[in-house]
C-alpha cells in the first residue's frame, strides 16, 4: 500500500459521493486554488465588518479607562466597597446558575417523559422568555413586596404571621434577587437540555432500565453524561447572564443597598459626574471572565464526535413516561409566568397598587395614559423598527458565521476568530456595550447618535452568539449528506444552500428569529446608554414609570411589551413552519 493513501491530508471517499467533493476541512466550495483564495478573501470581507462592531467599542472603552495614565482603574479601584461589590456580583452569579441549571435540566428531563396527552406542557419552561425581565420583576415585587405585596398580604393572614404589619417575605432581599434570577435563567438551560435530549437515542436508556437502573440512575449515568455539549453551552450561556445580571440588581437591589458590577457601571455611565473610564475599568473583570469561560468551553467541547448517538436506531422506541412530570412542568409555569403575569395584569386595570384585591375600581385608564403619551406609542414604533432590523441582520450574519465555524473555513486561525468574535457579546453586559457604541458613534467617522441604526447595530452585536450558535447547532444536525448530494448533481453553493440547506433547517431559523426578537424587543440595558431623546424604547419607557413610582402604568406597559412580543413570536412561529419553530427553541 501507497503511504500516500495514509495521509491525513489525502481526501477521503464516500461512497456514491466522489471524492474530490471532500477534503481535511470538510465540503469545499471549490476543488481549485483559486476558488478557495476567492473564499478565503470573502470570508475577510465578512470577519472585518464583524470585528469592528464586536471590538471598537470595547477598544474604545480601554483607551478612556487607560487615559491619563490609567486613571479609570485607580479611580475603580477606589469605588466604595468595591470588594463586597464584586463578591455580591459572584454569588449572584453562582447562586442563579445552580438554580438555574438544577431546574432547566429536571425539567427537560420532564419534558421528554410527558404522557402523549400533556405534550404541549413541553412548552411552559419556554414561556418565561417571552415575559420581558422587567415584566417578570416588577410582577414578583408587586407579590412579595413586604408591605404591599399581594402574597404578604395573604400571608399574613394566616396565625404564624397575623400579628406581622409587613413580610413575612421580602423581595428586595439578596435572596430573593438570586431565586429570580435563577428561574430567570431557567429557560435558557431548558432550550439547550430540551434540544440536546430530543437527538438522544433512548434506546440507551432503555438498555440501562433492562439492566436494573432506576430512572434516576439512568438520568445520571446514561443521559447527563451524553448532554455534556448542550450543558456547557447552557451552562457557560447562564453563568456569563447571572455575571452581567441586570434588572434584577437595578430594580429590587436599592431598597437594601445590593450593588452588583453592572448597576456600578449604569451609575458611573449614567449620573452626574459621569465617568465613562472607570465603567470601561469595572467591565473589565467581566471581560477576563467571559474570555476564561470560552476557552474552557472549547477545550470541554473539543471532541464532539464523543456525545453522537445513533437517532436513527432509537426513533422507534417508546419514551416511558412519568406522572409527575405534568405535575412538575405545571408548578414551574405557575411561579415563572402565571403568578407574575397575574400580578402585572391586576395592577394595570387597578387605579392604585394595593396590598389587597379590589376588583370593583378595574379600568382601561392605565393603557389610556400610555395611548396618550406620545413617548410611549414612540418607543413601542423604534422597539418594533429596531427588533425586526436587528433579527433580519442577526440571521444571515450568524448563518455565515456558522458557516465558518462549522466548516472550519480559512482554516483553525479563522474558526477560533469567529468563534471568538461570534461569543464576546455574551460576555459583556448591555450596558457596557451600550457606552462603548455610545461613544463610538458620537464622533467621526460614524456619527449615528440619535438614529434608529445604532440600536440595531448594538442588537445585532448583542445577538450574535444567540443566532449563530442556534443556526450552528442545525447544521451539526444535519450534517453533509444532503449538501453532498446537491454537489454531486450539479448544484452550486449558493443555490445548494438556498434550495436544500436553509429550507432544512427553517424551523431552527425562525426558532433563532423569535427567540432574538424575544430577546431585543425586551432589551433595555444597553438602550439606556444608546437612546436619545427621540429614540424612546419599551423597555425604557417602562423603567421611567417605574423610576418615577407610576406602578400601575408601569405594569400595563410591561402587559403591552408581552402583548407585542407574542406577535411577533407568533409571525415567526407562523413563518418557521407551525410548531417546529417551538420545537427548535
Amino acid at each position: 500500500m501507497s503511504t500516500d493513501a495514509l495521509s491525513p491530508n489525502r481526501p477521503v471517499p464516500t461512497p456514491g459521493i466522489p471524492g474530490r467533493l471532500f477534503g481535511r476541512r470538510g465540503l469545499l466550495t471549490s476543488s481549485t486554488r483559486s476558488g478557495r483564495r476567492a473564499g478565503n478573501v470573502l470570508i475577510l470581507l465578512f470577519l472585518v465588518p464583524v470585528g469592528y462592531l464586536v471590538l471598537t467599542p470595547l477598544i474604545r472603552l480601554q483607551q478612556l479607562a487607560l487615559e491619563d495614565g490609567a486613571r479609570g482603574y485607580d479611580a475603580a479601584a477606589d469605588v466604595r466597597n468595591l470588594g463586597k461589590v464584586l463578591l455580591t456580583t459572584v454569588g449572584l452569579a453562582v447562586g442563579s446558575l445552580v438554580i438555574a441549571l438544577v431546574l432547566g435540566t429536571a425539567l427537560a428531563w420532564f419534558s421528554s417523559r410527558l404522557p402523549r396527552r400533556w405534550q404541549w406542557m413541553g412548552v411552559l419552561p419556554i414561556l418565561p422568555i417571552v415575559m420581558p425581565a422587567v415584566a417578570f420583576v416588577t410582577g414578583w415585587a408587586f407579590l412579595l413586596s413586604p408591605r404591599a405585596g399581594y402574597i404578604n398580604h395573604v400571608l399574613r393572614r394566616l396565625p404564624w404571621w397575623s400579628d406581622l404589619r409587613s413580610g413575612p417575605v421580602d423581595v428586595y432581599t439578596p435572596t430573593w434577587i438570586i431565586i429570580l434570577t435563577g428561574f430567570g435563567l431557567t429557560s435558557f438551560i431548558y432550550v439547550f437540555m430540551r434540544a440536546g435530549m430530543r437527538r438522544l437515542s433512548y434506546e440507551l436508556t432503555e438498555a440501562a432500565f433492562v439492566s436494573g437502573a432506576t430512572s434516576r440512575r439512568a438520568f445520571f449515568t446514561v443521559v447527563l453524561p451524553l448532554l455534556r455539549p448542550s450543558f456547557v453551552y447552557g451552562g457557560s450561556i447562564a453563568l456569563l447572564l447571572g455575571l452581567g445580571q441586570f434588572t434584577g440588581p437595578l430594580l429590587l437591589g436599592q431598597a437594601h443597598n445590593v450593588r452588583v458590577l453592572t448597576t456600578e457601571i449604569y451609575r458611573f455611565t449614567s449620573e452626574s459626574p459621569i465617568d465613562h473610564g472607570v465603567a470601561a475599568a469595572l467591565a473589565s473583570p467581566l471581560l477576563v471572565v467571559g474570555l476564561v469561560v470560552v476557552l474552557v468551553q472549547r477545550m470541554l467541547l473539543s471532541n464532539q464526535d464523543r456525545f453522537v448517538t445513533d437517532v436513527g436506531k432509537g426513533s422507534g422506541t417508546e419514551v416511558r413516561t412519568s406522572r409527575t412530570a405534568p405535575v412538575w412542568l405545571g408548578l414551574y409555569g405557575l411561579l415563572a409566568v402565571v403568578l407574575p403575569f397575574l400580578a402585572i395584569v391586576f395592577v394595570s386595570l387597578s387605579k392604585y397598587w394595593r396590598g389587597s384585591l379590589d376588583f370593583s375600581g378595574m379600568s382601561l385608564d392605565n393603557f389610556r395614559v400610555i395611548r396618550d403619551t406620545p413617548v410611549a406609542m414612540q418607543s413601542i414604533r423604534t422597539s418594533l423598527v429596531a427588533a425586526t432590523g436587528g433579527v433580519l441582520i442577526s440571521l444571515p450574519v450568524g448563518y455565515l458565521a456558522a458557516e465558518i465555524i462549522y466548516r472550519k473555513r480559512g482554516g483553525r486561525v479563522t474558526r477560533t476568530v469567529t468563534d471568538f468574535l461570534v461569543n464576546l457579546p455574551l460576555g459583556i453586559p448591555g450596558v457596557v456595550f451600550g457606552a462603548g457604541f455610545l461613544f463610538t458613534y458620537t464622533r467621526e467617522p460614524f456619527v449615528l447618535y440619535g438614529k434608529t441604526i445604532v440600536i440595531i447595530l448594538v442588537y445585532v452585536t448583542l445577538m450574535l452568539p444567540f443566532t449563530t450558535r442556534m443556526q450552528l447547532a442545525a447544521r451539526y444536525g444535519l450534517g453533509d449528506s444532503f449538501e453532498a448530494a446537491a454537489r454531486v448533481s450539479g448544484a452550486g453553493a449558493i443555490r445548494t444552500h438556498l434550495t436544500i440547506v436553509i429550507p432544512m433547517i427553517r424551523g431552527s431559523l425562525s426558532g433563532a428569529a423569535a427567540l432574538m426578537f424575544v430577546l431585543l424587543s425586551h432589551e433595555f440595558a444597553a438602550s439606556l446608554l444608546v437612546k436619545s431623546t427621540r429614540t424612546h424604547l419599551m423597555g425604557t419607557a417602562l423603567y421611567d414609570f417605574w423610576v418615577s413610582s407610576s406602578y400601575t402604568v408601569t405594569a400595563a406597559m410591561a402587559v403591552v411589551m408581552c402583548i407585542v412580543t407574542t406577535i411577533g413570536v407568533g409571525v415567526a412561529v407562523r413563518f418557521g413552519g407551525g410548531t417546529q419553530t417551538l420545537d427548535k427553541l
